[in-house]
């Protein structure tokens, strides 16, 4: 795939940030602060549109101030002179002794009285005025710390919610018996929590059912199976049938088909058994060695369907059932060289780093649809409408590889080859034993 210009990857990275600033992405804690900071953001412009007009009304009530439609905050004093004033007696007021005469007559003149009842008016009409600008801006800071308190509160509400999605998203059908096990009181909340925990314990239930009716069926399958067998032995040991061509052809082709259901009843067991996680006893199992032992097992195939092998093995320690990790890297190996055309390549590679064992195998073949090839580890999935009665396996190769991988703590993941083919990766955990010591010396 072609590489694209720096210049073009930024074009792009901005029309993207430019996208997600025209068309946010509105998710519910921003609707619910949105919600909060609306809601309080309404109630204190009541409440304080109600105060004002209380202490307005107040004020205008004890300093004879009128309302007008123009003038600071709507409330205006009368002009001077106009007699609109209640002017009181302030002949009794106590005088200070350092007062000049000349101040003393004109402020117990009606003039003097007038103009001081003015200039307090005046006074309140500009603390009112006041009042209503740090009002207003008090509304705009608490309206910035109730968006932030709803952003905060929100979150906090919301957290049980993103619990469990990030749980539910982990489960899978590897690890059903996990639980949310939410705590808390029982609110809406929890009585979700429960349900899905109730569901996953009913899904639980099926596909240990339906696991252990694998499990069952093909053990009493292998009866009639051996049956059969020995009934071709008996048949196929008198002279008189075993003499005849049609006879031996015959008991070669049965014994064909019984061979095949015999390995399809042995995949059906060791399917079931690592679902179930039965890894019996653990072992330390060289991931190398065991490619290595796969690869030479099937020299001769390799040989004459003329393919070339290269192989990367370096050393891979895993813990787990031998048994389980050898199946699995013979159904690996069998898929490649099954499904090579011949002269085909095939590469084996087989790492470790300090937590992760990596193996992986890239076989040849027609160019393949990555929507077909993940799913492939399903049982019985093919690429092709054949089925079980094909000469190219019974198509749990790859459910078994999964299956024992997810049993060991790993993960399988398949990919279609630019070039053409299959590939194959199987991430394991390195054994506790192989990893090196990171304390002090």
């Amino acid at each position: 795939m072609r590489a694209l210009h720096p210049s073009t990857e930024r074009v792009r990275a901005i029309a993207g940030l430019v996208s997600r600033l025209r068309h946010p992405q509105t998710t519910v804690r921003w609707r619910l602060t949105l919600l909060y900071g609306g809601m309080f953001l309404v109630c204190g412009a009541a409440l304080l549109g109600v105060t004002y007009t209380l202490v307005s009304h107040q004020i205008t009530g004890s300093a004879g101030l009128t309302f007008h439609g123009g003038g600071r905050g709507g409330i205006k004093a009368p002009p001077f002179g106009s007699g609109a004033i209640p002017v009181p007696n302030l002949s009794k007021l106590p005088i200070p002794p350092n007062v000049p005469a000349a101040v003393v007559r004109l402020m117990q003149s009606s003039t003097g009285q007038e103009f001081l009842r003015f200039v307090e008016t005046q006074q309140r009409v500009d603390e009112l005025h006041q009042l209503e600008i740090e009002s207003a801006i008090a509304l705009g800071i608490m309206a910035i710390l109730s968006g932030l308190l709803g952003w905060f509160v929100a979150g906090r509400v919301l957290r049980p919610l993103r619990t469990i999605t990030t749980t539910t998203q982990q489960i899978s059908e590897d690890n059903l018996h996990r639980r949310l096990d939410l705590p808390g009181p029982r609110d809406e909340l929890r009585t979700l929590a429960d349900t899905i925990d109730s569901l996953l314990g009913r899904l639980e239930a099926a596909f240990e059912s339906q696991r252990q009716f694998v499990a069952n069926a093909s053990h009493e399958l292998r009866t009639p199976l051996t049956t059969m067998r020995t009934a071709l032995d008996v048949a196929i040991a008198k002279p008189h049938l075993s003499s005849h061509p049609q006879v031996r052809a015959l008991d070669a082709s049965l014994r064909e088909d019984l061979d095949q259901a015999d390995r399809l009843l042995e995949s059906f067991l060791v399917l079931a058994r690592a679902h179930r996680g039965a890894l019996g006893e653990e072992t330390f199992v060289v991931l190398a060695q065991v490619v290595g032992d796969a690869l030479a097992r099937r020299r001769d195939v390799i040989a004459a369907k003329q393919i070339e092998v290269h192989s990367t093995l370096a050393p891979a320690c895993v813990e787990g059932a031998e048994t389980l990790l050898a199946r699995m890297v013979d159904n690996l190996i069998d898929n490649a060289v099954r499904h090579s055309l011949p002269c085909d390549l095939i590469n084996v590679t087989c790492e470790a780093d300090r937590d992760t064992a990596r193996l992986v195998v890239e076989s040849g073949g027609p160019v393949l649809d990555q929507a077909a090839v993940a799913r492939l580890a399903e049982p019985f999935r093919r690429l092709a409408a054949e089925r079980t009665g094909s000469q190219n396996g019974h198509g749990l190769g790859l459910s078994i590889v999964a299956a024992v991988a997810a049993a060991h703590g790993g993960e399988l993941r398949l990919y279609a080859r630019e070039p053409g083919g299959l590939g194959v990766e199987v991430t394991l955990p390195v054994s506790r034993d192989a990893r090196p010591a990171t304390g002090p010396a």
